[in-house]
């Protein structure tokens, strides 16, 4: 089958496009997936360039989002049978989606939105348990909340800002002017261009001082230092970036606020509350770009590349 190999770590240039064997069922409770088309997410660009090495034994295939059909099951598989349609999050530290097949146990796996292409499921799995993680299990966010998220126009940002008007609360989050239209599309109530304005300043003149319940954070840097400014007493402050240097978290004292850490969730069961709000049409995948899998290195250039020519907005996902 094709696949994308990394034998050595570093920048786009080491995905490289090779011929590997197929996998097969070897365990009665394995199901073989036929990948129609699978995304770029920062995880996997943290993985080729070796943050997590100690974790994996190159030669290594990444890719953490499936969409696709099942081919085989195993004895002991009763749920599932030839010919469904399937989305997940492949395990951390395992074999990932940049491959045509994929072999997985059946507990990884939840049926794809009958309302969804393979590429539109494919923007789902690994942020769909990660926003249910942050909003719904850590922050409690519920109607009525004021919520802030910082960095809407991400992956995590366009399907945190859906989830978090669905759950009824008044939504901040911040990105660029010219992705304005857009963001208040997905249902954000005040977009912050955060390049040309203080959110903190912002957040506390619409808030007249008092601060907002939660604060969402994908984008990093200082903001567990900064962010407490713009929260109100007690608030909660949910990340999901890794922290890159200290923090002074004098400000967050001050508030009495609850901090949450979050590495990416790969969960079944958060990932099946995301597939019954897309299925009653209040959440949407929203797809920045598409690439063939044999283009992946333009992919990952596109996500990392700080000066794009346009915005990033929303997954940038590679069909098979």
């Amino acid at each position: 089958m094709k696949a994308i190999v990394i034998k050595n770590y570093g920048g786009p240039e080491v995905l490289q496009l090779t011929e590997v064997p197929t996998p097969s069922i070897t365990d009665h409770s394995q199901v073989l997936v036929k990948v129609r088309a699978t995304s770029v997410n920062p995880l996997d660009y943290q993985v080729r360039r070796g943050d997590y090495a100690s974790l994996f034994d190159l030669p290594i295939i990444t890719g953490h989002d499936i969409s696709g059909d099942v081919i085989a099951v195993g004895e002991a598989v009763k749920k599932w049978r030839p010919g469904d349609k399937v989305y997940y999050s492949p395990r951390f530290g395992g074999s990932g989606s940049y491959a045509e097949y994929h072999l997985t146990d059946e507990s990884s796996l939840s049926r794809m939105p009958d309302n969804l292409s393979y590429e539109e499921a494919a923007a789902i799995p690994l942020i769909g348990g990660t926003v249910w993680e942050m909003l719904v299990v850590r922050a409690k966010l519920k109607k009525g909340d004021t919520i802030l998220i910082l960095g809407g126009a991400g992956g995590v940002g366009t399907l945190a800002i859906q989830v978090a008007k669905s759950l009824g609360a008044f939504v901040y989050t911040t990105g660029q002017s010219i992705l304005h239209e857009q963001l208040q599309h997905l249902g954000a109530d005040v977009v912050i261009d955060h390049h040309r304005k203080n959110y903190i300043e912002e957040i506390q003149a619409y808030t007249k001082g008092k601060g907002v319940d939660v604060i969402i954070d994908t984008v990093g840097g200082s903001t567990l230092s900064d962010a407490p400014l713009a929260l109100a007493n007690y608030g909660t402050i949910v990340t999901l970036v890794d922290i890159a240097r200290p923090q002074n978290l004098i400000h967050a004292w001050e508030r009495n606020a609850t901090y949450h850490f979050v590495f990416t969730r790969q969960s079944r069961d958060e990932l099946h509350h995301i597939t019954r709000l897309i299925e009653t049409g209040q959440v949407k995948p929203i797809i920045d770009s598409m690439y063939p899998i044999e283009d992946v290195i333009n992919a990952h250039q596109r996500i990392e590349d700080v000066k794009r020519d346009r915005p990033l907005l929303g997954k940038i996902v590679l069909s098979m």
